[in-house]
């Protein structure tokens, strides 16, 4: 067992399913001394629905996507040579192959028994768009183990032949003070995404958790009842038996008595019989 073998297995459940199953391989990889590996299987989050499509998407329908990152390639080779007719021909293509892949996701999540509305849709979408930008993007997302959508396209620049005959020229260097101050506010803001997108994720985990637990006590309770129930049926029972077993025990009882009244009575009447037959005699 590896951590790829557990993520691909995971990631391929609904939601509502991934958390058991996570902590039942994590617990078997702490019972086989993999704790590294233990480890690694806790720290897997559990998708959110959006997420879980677009896992869905990637799992089934491979040729597909494909596709899409042969797109995403040509449209980011496109951008970067400022060919404008290779790039109004892709980003045409890229509308029509975006429109069809997110409604094939919200067919195949409404076949799998979890039909989805517009937001999770537009999620879908807004991930399909990153994907053609985002060259890591697209290999994150050909994995089908999202536990997030991506949050938003990263977008290509103006495809326009205006734009392709006059780029704008760089903006100037900022001095090298200012460049750190530019550098540590962009890791400030990455952390501070990075831990915005982790807590969501723990939210999510723990709603989905409250709804294991609620469905756990309604489990409970139903089976209490259903133990009382049979314990007053049982207690029932055992007085039913109780009355047969007296009720056999007299009978047995009241035949003993009249087979004993049987024997005596057989005997009175031989008795009789052998007297008669004297009597007769004389």
């Amino acid at each position: 067992m590896d951590i790829d073998t557990v993520a691909d297995e995971l990631y391929a459940l609904r939601p509502e399913d991934f958390t058991a199953a996570r902590n039942v391989r994590a617990a078997e990889a702490r019972t086989a001394g993999e704790r590294a590996l233990a480890e690694q299987i806790g720290k897997l989050r559990r998708p959110s629905r959006s997420a879980w499509v677009s896992n869905l998407l990637v799992r089934e329908r491979p040729d597909e996507v494909a596709a899409l990152l042969k797109l995403g390639e040509g449209l980011r080779r496109a951008h970067h040579d400022l060919d404008g007719a290779q790039l109004r021909e892709l980003s045409g293509r890229q509308r029509t192959l975006i429109r069809a892949l997110s409604q094939e996701a919200r067919q195949l999540a409404a076949r799998a028994g979890h039909p989805v509305g517009d937001d999770v849709g537009r999620e879908v979408e807004a991930t399909l768009h990153t994907v053609l930008a985002d060259p890591e993007a697209a290999r994150e997302w050909a994995q089908g183990r999202l536990a997030r959508p991506f949050e938003a396209a990263v977008g290509f620049p103006d495809a326009s032949p205006a734009a392709v005959r006059r780029p704008a020229a760089p903006p100037p260097a900022p001095p090298p003070a200012k460049r750190r101050d530019d550098e540590a506010l962009a890791r400030a803001r990455r952390d501070a995404d990075t831990a915005a997108s982790e807590l969501r994720a723990l939210e999510e985990e723990a709603a989905g958790a409250g709804r294991e637990a609620e469905a756990a006590r309604e489990s409970t309770a139903r089976l209490e009842r259903r133990f009382s129930e049979l314990t007053d049926e049982l207690n029932r029972v055992e007085e039913d038996l109780r009355r047969a077993r007296d009720e056999e025990r007299r009978a047995r009882d009241g035949l003993r008595a009249l087979e004993r009244r049987v024997r005596e009575a057989g005997r009175r009447a031989e008795t009789a019989t052998a007297r008669l037959e004297r009597h007769q005699k004389r």
